[in-house]
């Protein structure tokens, strides 16, 4: 399995969206340079006002932009780095991933996935009603959350769009991802 990175966005202030950019850096250990939410520690708000010494399990946010086709078949315009993604990717089921799966991101930028994003009230303040179409229930009654992936950075790079995507699964046996 691989897929290829679409965008990269990024932004140095606290807003829902980021802007796209030519290619961001990832430094290991802390996330997006530049970005609000790199970090040693937690960097989303919410999760500073519980407790501000909490591992950064979230520095490197990715969406599949299979998403933004399936929530534009409701009539729902979303591009990247509309929801706060700092990757989008393309031909990489993300939400299928084990944890502990490794994802190289170019030529050097290796990144861990921790687990799913929680969508959040953020998203149906960016377009209403989009919030029902990344947070649903399976046929079970479990709660799905499409809104994309965290990780956090294990070797630094450039990431840019275009670069390939390869996937390394963890050993087995595969944990499913949570919500982080």
């Amino acid at each position: 399995m691989s897929g290829t990175v679409t965008a990269v966005s990024s932004n140095g202030v606290y807003s829902f969206t980021k802007p796209n950019r030519d290619g961001i850096t990832l430094l290991a250990g802390l996330g997006v340079e530049g970005d609000v939410h790199a970090g040693v520690t937690v960097k989303h708000r919410s999760r500073v006002a519980k407790d501000p010494t909490v591992p950064n399990l979230r520095q490197v946010h990715l969406i599949h932009a299979e998403l933004f086709d399936e929530v534009a078949g409701s009539g729902f315009e979303v591009t990247p780095g509309d929801l706060g993604e700092n990757i989008t990717t393309r031909g990489v089921d993300l939400l299928a991933l084990p944890t502990g799966t490794r994802l190289r991101l170019g030529a050097e930028a290796v990144v861990e996935v921790t687990g799913l994003r929680n969508p959040c009230a953020q998203i149906d303040k960016f377009r209403h009603g989009l919030l029902k179409m990344v947070l649903g229930r399976d046929e079970n009654g479990q709660i799905v959350r499409k809104a994309g992936i965290m990780s956090i950075v294990l070797t630094g790079g450039v990431v840019r769009p275009g670069d390939p995507i390869a996937i390394e699964l963890p050993a087995e046996p595969h944990r499913p991802l949570e919500m982080v």
